[in-house]
């Protein structure tokens, strides 16, 4: 069994005691970290290493950044940052992109754009950015190797996976636009695990700091596992980890996990 998990720890230096608890307590077998907020030269890999994990990064000062950790062995990266559609996009240098092979799996870490204010350059962007994802899913699919992309995809695809349906009808994680793009890649065949196993949603993965959120179970599930048909004949079981959450000093999300037969 293979247990691979999606965290979006907001800040490596500021969470590092709470992700080495969690990867000590739960040990996935590949962890893909979003919005790590650290330079390449900055990122903690002495510290993963000291527990048993090899790591690749791509980081960026104060914003974004990605990460995968392999337990026991090292991720062969693949790809970093996501191949362009039209000349503009070579502008792009957010670091929010990074596939490795890890044990004869394909897996992405994806920290894809807010999206917020809307209309606006930053709302083009994120929907830009589904595009070049979505086409370069396809590419990965033609190898034929099971495939998991992890993340947070700042998408809410569903009323169900939020407290209430009438809440951030206007932001840009509800919009159509968003939504229609995030459908596309399912029904171009990808898999969201756990839309399979919870089909009347009620689960969530974040919650904001503010507003008393978290103490009120006012969240959403924008961190999602999409699987290509090798990954999801594969598939056995799914969650979040939600207790990780109500830790001293927490990321506002939690660890959202599946797990694969062997």
């Amino acid at each position: 069994m293979t247990r691979i998990a999606s965290f979006n720890i907001n800040g490596i230096k500021a969470r590092l005691p709470r992700l080495i608890e969690w990867l000590e307590e739960t040990k996935p077998d590949i962890a893909c970290l979003q919005e790590v907020k650290s330079q390449d030269e900055g990122f903690p890999a002495d510290a993963f290493e000291k527990i048993g994990y090899g790591a690749i990064w791509h980081g960026q000062k104060s914003f974004n950044g990605v990460a995968i950790l392999a337990r026991d062995t090292q991720p062969e990266e693949v790809q970093r940052g996501l191949p362009h559609l039209v000349p503009e996009d070579a502008e792009d240098v957010q670091a929010r992109y990074l596939e490795a092979n890890v044990n004869g799996l394909r897996v992405a870490t994806i920290y894809l754009p807010n999206g917020n204010p809307l209309p606006g350059p930053k709302f083009d962007y994120k929907l830009q950015w589904m595009k070049r994802l979505r086409a370069h899913a396809k590419s990965i699919w033609t190898e034929e190797v099971p495939t998991v992309l992890a993340g947070d995809y700042n998408v809410i695809p569903r009323p169900t996976d939020i407290w209430s349906d009438k809440a951030m009808l206007e932001d840009a994680l509800r919009r159509p636009e968003s939504i229609a793009a995030y459908r596309r890649m399912l029904g171009d065949g990808w898999t969201d695990a756990l839309e399979r196993h919870y089909p009347g949603g009620g689960i969530w993965t974040y919650w904001d700091f503010q507003s008393g959120a978290w103490q009120q179970d006012r969240g959403f599930r924008i961190d999602h596992l999409l699987l290509d048909p090798l990954a999801a004949d594969r598939l056995i079981a799914c969650g979040v980890d939600k207790e990780h959450r109500g830790r001293e000093k927490p990321s506002d999300h939690a660890p959202t996990w599946i797990e694969l037969s062997d």
